[in-house]
């Protein structure tokens, strides 16, 4: 019965994974909230929580595999498809050497509700201002961005190692303040998530490896599939809504958001 409980709640925590990943809410920052909310206990290691993630990368792969696919076979000789692929490489860097370094800090010490609810406060209140700044657009393909900008999104992408930030929010926000045009810094976004997450999953996993047992697999592999499946319906329209209302809602429902759980928590 036990088991039963966790496998419901495990695809409660997939559900929410599959709505956020691609939002500039914070998916790690919701999971953690809600984990500590339910009293939801994962795999050790923040396993669940990260390697869930590759649920929604998955639907990336499948929603634009035509573009990445064609990438690839073109690469060998077209130079637009090998600076595409350049582009995703330099700025996955940062983040593989640096969330390599701290990965036992991050666990340990960020992973924490208090740091959630502040991230979520500061972030939005980050996004509010940066909205409100001008930014005219000067690349509008992934395959145009130098390979030293991509560097500098690479680095944007660090923050979101502190839950709450958001992966993808900073990514966007990060490139839009290069010149980026708002859908292709959404979309550089989505694919640098691709090896970040895999390598984190890998990573994860791997320090993890003679902690797992079958009861863990099982909750992994259920909000694995949730988070996929959920993704899979979302991902075009949070593009579609970020085009036409911009990142203000969001800023506005992480600083409520974090407010509420600061105020549980001092109540605690």
């Amino acid at each position: 019965m036990i088991l039963d409980a966790m496998i419901w709640l495990a695809a409660l925590m997939g559900l929410v994974e599959g709505l956020t990943e691609f939002l500039p809410v914070s998916s790690t920052g919701h999971l953690i909230l809600l984990g500590d909310l339910l009293g939801f206990q994962g795999p050790p290691g923040k396993v669940f929580e990260i390697v869930i993630q590759l649920g929604a990368i998955l639907a990336i792969l499948v929603l634009y595999w035509k573009k990445l696919f064609g990438v690839l076979v073109a690469a060998p000789k077209d130079e637009s498809a090998r600076r595409f692929i350049i582009a995703i490489l330099v700025a996955f860097l940062p983040a593989a050497v640096i969330g390599a370094a701290l990965n036992s800090f991050i666990k340990s010490v960020l992973f924490s509700p208090w740091v959630v609810a502040v991230a979520l406060i500061v972030g939005g209140i980050a996004i509010l201002i940066i909205e409100r700044l001008s930014h005219k657009p000067r690349f509008f393909r992934v395959e145009d961005l130098p390979a030293s900008m991509a560097l500098k999104i690479g680095f944007v992408q660090c923050l979101a190692m502190i839950p709450g930030v958001s992966r993808s929010g900073a990514t966007i926000l990060g490139a839009l303040m290069m010149g980026v045009e708002r859908k292709t810094a959404a979309e550089f976004s989505f694919f640098l998530a691709i090896p970040t997450m895999l390598g984190a999953a890998v990573y994860s996993l791997y320090k993890s490896r003679n902690e797992l047992a079958f009861e863990g697999v099982t909750l992994v592999a259920v909000g694995f599939v949730v988070a996929f499946l959920t993704a899979l319906a979302v991902v075009k329209l949070a593009v579609g809504f970020i085009a036409r209302h911009g990142f203000g809602p969001f800023a506005w429902y992480r600083i409520l958001l974090g407010a509420l759980i600061l105020g549980i928590l001092v109540a605690r």
